[in-house]
Formats: structure tokens, sequence, C-alpha cells
């Protein structure tokens, strides 16, 4: 189990990646955010994005689920999150694209009130398959510390 304890303010990590499907933007978009330009090629040619583009949510939500799929493999004591910060999409993205996420840690704060928990603060970074970033964001992580050892018997 990997513990906020064994994590650095430095850190950095390549999450995954996502490959972007027309259907599942269509099905994100009819679902969650049925704006024209997110479900129609036609609609969508009219806009500054010029073609279909993922929804700025359907990109949270890949990107989501790059970063918990690693968690769980990784095995990190992962405690949930209470939000995240300064969330921005940076360009559109589109069928056929290949997501990368990445973090950099940029703050550990052992909890006072609860010394089993700290938070992790991360600067985060989704780039398209041309290294061009599509959406960043500071992650707000709580995380297990590792568990105290008994001292051993005399």
């Amino acid at each position: 189990m990997k513990y906020f304890d064994d994590l650095a303010v430095g850190d950095e990590t390549i999450f995954g990646h996502y490959d972007v499907t027309r259907e599942e933007v269509i099905e994100f978009a009819r679902k969650y955010d049925p704006q024209p330009f997110h479900l129609s090629d036609e609609a969508a040619a009219k806009t500054h994005f010029g073609r279909l583009a993922a929804s700025g949510w359907h990109t949270c939500a890949m990107t989501m689920a790059v970063i918990a799929r690693f968690v769980v493999e990784d095995r990190q004591a992962g405690l949930g999150s209470p939000g995240v910060d300064e969330l921005r999409w940076l360009k559109p993205v589109y069928p056929g694209d290949r997501l990368t996420v990445r973090a950099s840690i940029v703050e550990k704060i052992p909890s006072r009130s609860k010394p089993q928990i700290g938070v992790i603060r991360s600067r985060n970074i989704v780039s398209n398959q041309h290294g061009v970033d599509v959406m960043s964001f500071t992650s707000i992580v709580m995380m297990q510390r590792r568990p105290l050892q008994p001292p051993p018997q005399a």
C-alpha cells in the first residue's frame, strides 16, 4: 500500500491514457451536456470548435477514469477528495484524441485534527496526442498516513 508518507513534494506521476471515441462523446452529451456542438458534426462546424467536440465535463470524467484506475492498480491509500481548484479547459477535445494525464505534487499537509490523514495537492495536466495541454486543475486528495507500528515487546 502507498501512503501519504510515501509521497513527496515534486513527485511526478503519469497516470495513463484515454482514447476518446465519437460514440462516447455523443452518449455523454446526450445524457449530461446536450449542447449542439457536442451532439452534431453539422452544428459543431458552425462554431469555433469546427467539428464535434467533447464536453469539458466529459473530459473531467475521462480524466477521473484514468486517475482512478491508476490509484487502484498502484494500491494508493486514497480517501477521496474534497474538490479541485483552478479547473481550466484549455483546448477542445475531439473524437480520436488520446489524452494523457499527469500530475506533480505541489503540497503535502498533515491533518492537525485527524493524525491518520494527510492532504496532497497536485497540479494536473491533461494533454492530447500532439502534446497540447487541453485541461488543467489542482487536485486535493485525502490519503491515509502510514499506520504506526507498535513498539517491539521486550
